[in-house]
């Protein structure tokens, strides 16, 4: 079972976002049922956009994209034994109580990134992400944006990535920022609170991704069938 960006409930709601429909949760699901899932073994269904939809059950791994608003998710609690994949330490306090939690970072499909790389950079600085994380910036320890700085946000996958390769700074967060690194672009993380945990170097790839997840899935269900066995509860 996998629930993912072409199940028809989360197609009306990205519908129903107007240019808010380019977003992460959309990307990175796409990124996850290509490269992550097939380098996964578990028995375990999946849920990659983090929405109560239709087919969703007990025991499935489900991937949290709403850093921001993470006490949305009260709808976990309605289902068991859940693997809760959280790129934000915050989330994952904020659903611990919902399922066993993976604390695993934004991952970018690196390969697709690089062919957009260019030769010669024309433009400056620009920012990118959604609308509401430039919007939200208004923590004192967040990095000052000077007001010639272009942003780029509301485009299309492939229009982005054509538009970001052409910058020397790129100030960003999360996927957008990996993979302005990816694109050879100085990046300058703003500080904000709802950002994911990043990794050293600048990107992490889907697959180092489904690495991680692997040993993590493994260390939950191996001590879940340990804690079976000692309870009496296993299948004889």
């Amino acid at each position: 079972m996998i629930i993912d960006h072409t199940h028809p409930e989360y197609i009306e709601l990205r519908k129903a976002t107007g240019k808010g429909k380019y977003n992460g949760c959309y990307y990175y699901s796409r990124e996850i049922v290509k490269n992550i899932i097939p380098n996964v073994k578990t028995w375990r269904g999946w849920n990659t956009v983090g929405k109560d939809v239709d087919g969703m059950q007990d025991h499935m791994i489900v991937f949290l994209h709403d850093n921001s608003t993470p006490w949305n998710y009260e709808w976990l609690h309605k289902y068991k034994d859940l693997v809760l994949v959280c790129s934000s330490k915050y989330t994952a306090l904020s659903v611990a109580y919902s399922g066993h939690v993976v604390l695993l970072p934004m991952s970018i499909d690196v390969d697709y990134v690089k062919k957009f790389k260019v030769k010669r950079k024309t433009k400056d600085t620009c920012f990118v992400g959604n609308i509401w994380v430039k919007d939200n910036m208004t923590d004192p320890d967040s990095v000052f944006i000077p007001d010639n700085t272009d942003f780029l946000s509301g485009m299309g996958r492939v229009h982005l990535l054509r538009e970001l390769a052409k910058y020397k700074h790129c100030i960003a967060i999360d996927r957008c920022a990996q993979e302005a690194a990816v694109l050879g672009c100085k990046v300058t993380r703003p500080e904000t609170r709802y950002g994911c945990d990043y990794v050293k170097g600048g990107y992490f790839s889907n697959q180092q991704a489904a690495k991680l997840l692997q040993a993590e899935l493994d260390k939950i269900d191996n001590n879940k069938e340990v804690n079976e066995r000692v309870s009496g509860d296993a299948p004889r």
